[in-house]
């Protein structure tokens, strides 16, 4: 199917509002109007897209519909449609792009289950402003395959409604990547409490003997707690990236197992001149890994204490190999630069690059060092991407969404460091809560307050770019408009 694309402007004076925006919009003939009874129409392989679709229609929009089996012409017709081509050059469009026309009725077309999903979100987000639609052709893909958010649980739980609202929240705005960073413990240099006193967990909890005692007691998340996660996330079209973050932030692991710990476990980073260490940790990933049925799983590696290049070199490649061996892609924290001597020393030689990096400081490893190291990279830039809630540095009350929609994209990290947009290496961006101030009291309703303001800026610089010729305010008030999400069970 050959689709029709206007110039690259032509779309903006007509396109209904959605956030992110489409990246081409042809108007037509007609309209669609959606009301009371409405079917729609799909393949076996769509049934959830479907009943998720009908589910938020009701919520969203006051309407009950019902699904047809895939014969006749429903008002809204979902189709998988491997021939579909999209005005793209990278496989983003053809892994979750869509069609979505409009004329008389409603066709959702695209090559994969996500594609359609996403048209769908879309969809959603036209119905906010009238059950009238106006007539015309979306062709609409992302620009980078990751689009993400991470949430800080080991150093304050989050409720498991919370991580399913999050899911469902991200998903809105077309965001498929939740990192959920697992495991860490309170900065004593910031609280000058000792190690025996300082707030720690690790939160998943098994039920094998072997880890009694390692998961949190303040709060923790079972076998079915994440399980409800993974759903949620497949039918959301989010991909779950659980991080268990060693060899540092493993207080919970000093504490539990105090002689894997450098200082004799007076620390919060393990002893990696034992083999011990490693293989424990081997073993905890071994445990958990078999929960996770995303394809990447993180294993931090940030931080952790200087002087002890060789050993975190050997512990680097020991526990990315097993992520591998356990069938799971490996992620981690850059930090090559640092580990191995610093700005000006060599390159990270004997490094596995079989890691996709979340490239966070530019000191430790920055983006642009780590692609020409051969890595993929993930922009998690910490001047820019960063919140911890309520301090007084790294976006305390919530990140400048003026400033990142006036400059940023997922291809720039400051300081002269910038990669070039849509380098092939650079998979895409995500920003990330940590929740640093352990003697803080605020909850998950805080944390969303301050993250919102800037995720649908945050959601368009990921999924389309910039939009020529609208401002801030413009685009704050569309995204205003569209600022209802569905199946909330917590959070807003």
């Amino acid at each position: 199917m050959h689709l029709p694309v206007p110039g690259a402007d032509a779309h903006l004076a007509a396109a209904p509002t959605v956030i992110p925006s489409l990246q081409h919009w042809t108007p037509g003939e007609g309209t669609a109007r959606l009301g009371e009874g409405f079917v729609v129409v799909h393949p076996p392989e769509l049934a959830e897209v479907a009943a998720t679709l009908l589910a938020d229609m009701a919520e969203l929009a006051g309407l009950s519909g019902s699904a047809g089996d895939g014969a006749g012409a429903g008002t809204i017709v979902l189709a998988l449609d491997p021939a579909l081509e999209f005005p793209a050059d990278n496989a983003t469009a053809a892994a979750e792009g869509y069609v979505l026309e409009v004329d008389g009725g409603v066709r959702v077309s695209a090559r994969t289950a996500a594609g359609v999903y996403w048209g769908t979100r879309s969809l959603l987000q036209m119905l906010s402003a009238s059950t009238t639609l106006p007539g015309g052709t979306a062709v609409d893909w992302p620009n980078y395959p990751v689009r993400g958010f991470m949430l800080d649980v080991g150093r304050r739980f989050a409720d498991p409604a919370a991580l399913r609202d999050w899911l469902r929240f991200m998903s809105w705005y077309k965001l498929n990547t939740f990192l959920v960073h697992l495991n860490d413990n309170e900065i004593t240099l910031n609280t000058q409490r000792p190690w025996t006193a300082a707030q720690q967990a690790f939160r998943l909890a098994s039920d094998s003997p072997w880890l009694a005692g390692l998961a949190a007691e303040d709060g923790s998340y079972s076998r079915a707690d994440w399980d409800s996660f993974e759903d949620e996330a497949a039918l959301r079209q989010v991909r779950l990236v659980p991080e268990i973050d060693v060899p540092a932030h493993a207080r919970s692991f000093t504490r539990w197992r105090p002689e894997m710990g450098l200082d004799g476990g007076d620390s919060d980073m393990l002893d990696l001149g034992r083999p011990a260490a490693t293989e424990l940790v081997k073993d905890v990933f071994s445990e958990f890994v078999p929960w996770f049925r995303g394809p990447a799983v993180h294993f931090g590696a940030d931080e952790y204490a200087r002087g002890h290049s060789e050993e975190y070199r050997t512990f680097f490649n020991a526990i990315s190999a097993h992520v591998r061996a356990l069938g799971k892609d490996p992620m981690a924290w850059g930090s090559l630069t640092v580990m191995s001597g610093g700005a000006g020393a060599p390159g990270p030689d004997g490094y596995s690059r079989d890691v996709v990096v979340c490239a966070w400081n530019k000191d430790w490893y920055s983006g642009r060092a780590a692609v020409a190291d051969g890595y993929r990279v993930i922009n998690t830039d910490d001047a820019l991407l960063y919140i911890v809630p309520f301090a007084d540095y790294y976006h305390g009350h919530g990140l400048d969404a003026r400033a990142l929609f006036d400059s940023w994209e997922p291809h720039v990290f400051g300081d002269g460091l910038d990669l070039e947009p849509r380098h092939p290496q650079l998979l895409g961006a995500a920003s990330a809560v940590w929740n640093d101030l352990v003697l803080l009291a605020y909850n998950e309703r805080a944390v969303h307050d301050l993250v919102k303001p800037a995720f649908g800026v945050l959601a368009q610089k990921m999924w389309a770019g910039a939009v020529a010729g609208l401002s801030f305010e413009e685009f704050t008030a569309q995204a205003r408009a569209v600022a209802r999400w569905p199946g909330r069970e917590l959070l807003d």
